[in-house]
């Protein structure tokens, strides 16, 4: 027992945070950025021990992407009311705002600093595909280039999916959970294939919950549009 959770060790602590982190992601909780960036700084030796070095690019990734989650989801409406009431101070001139204008703005970012839920922008559709195609192809080069990966179009794949995901749920958009049902079964493959069963567990785990993440984020995005 002692040998196995000396070699196993950071595969369970990486695997508790990483059940942390979906509860706290179905709940929208911006917590989740936090566990965010503890956990995949830790990935970053525990893939790179294995020899998984495109993993573990993928966990620096992670951690910066959780930094700018986090501050997105804390002041992210609140960069947008002051947009917004620069904007109209320069077209109306400050001394022709009104004070309802002024009130209104104020209560926005005082009350509502939070990035509200909502789905995918249909413009953003066609870049957003050309953006994962073009990922996924410079990605699968240094792989096969630079590193020794057995997986490199799996690994690829899920290395360029998980940048289109970590920004969709950056912005909060309901369908970045089908972007990580797809990351998380083909994940699960590859570290059952790669001999980390905790952490192929925890991605089979994540396919679960992200269907239901899915159909509650799109229920909270329907009611908030009412």
């Amino acid at each position: 027992m002692t040998d196995f959770l000396s070699t196993h060790w950071l595969d369970i602590v990486t695997t508790i945070l990483g059940l942390i982190y979906l509860v706290l992601e179905y709940r929208a909780s911006i917590a989740l950025w936090v566990v965010g960036i503890v956990m995949p700084a830790m990935d970053i030796y525990l893939y790179w021990s294995h020899g998984l070095y495109g993993d573990a690019g993928m966990a620096v990734y992670y951690t910066l992407a959780a930094i700018y989650g986090y501050a997105v989801w804390k002041f992210g409406a609140k960069w947008k009311a002051m947009i917004k009431r620069k904007g109209s101070d320069k077209k109306e001139g400050a001394s022709a705002v009104s004070s309802d204008k002024i009130e209104a703005a104020s209560a926005v970012s005082s009350s509502s600093e939070d990035l509200p839920i909502t789905f995918f922008p249909r413009r953003l559709i066609l870049r957003t595909l050309g953006f994962f195609f073009l990922a996924w192809a410079a990605t699968y080069y240094v792989l096969v280039a630079y590193t020794n990966s057995t997986v490199p179009l799996l690994d690829a794949f899920t290395n360029a999916l998980s940048f289109v995901g970590l920004w969709a749920l950056a912005r909060k958009y309901v369908e970045q959970w089908l972007f990580w049902i797809a990351v998380d079964v083909v994940c699960c493959y590859l570290y059952v294939v790669k001999g980390i069963p905790f952490k192929a567990g925890l991605y089979g785990l994540y396919v679960v919950i992200a269907v239901m993440g899915y159909w509650k984020w799109k229920g909270l995005a329907r009611k908030a549009q009412v």
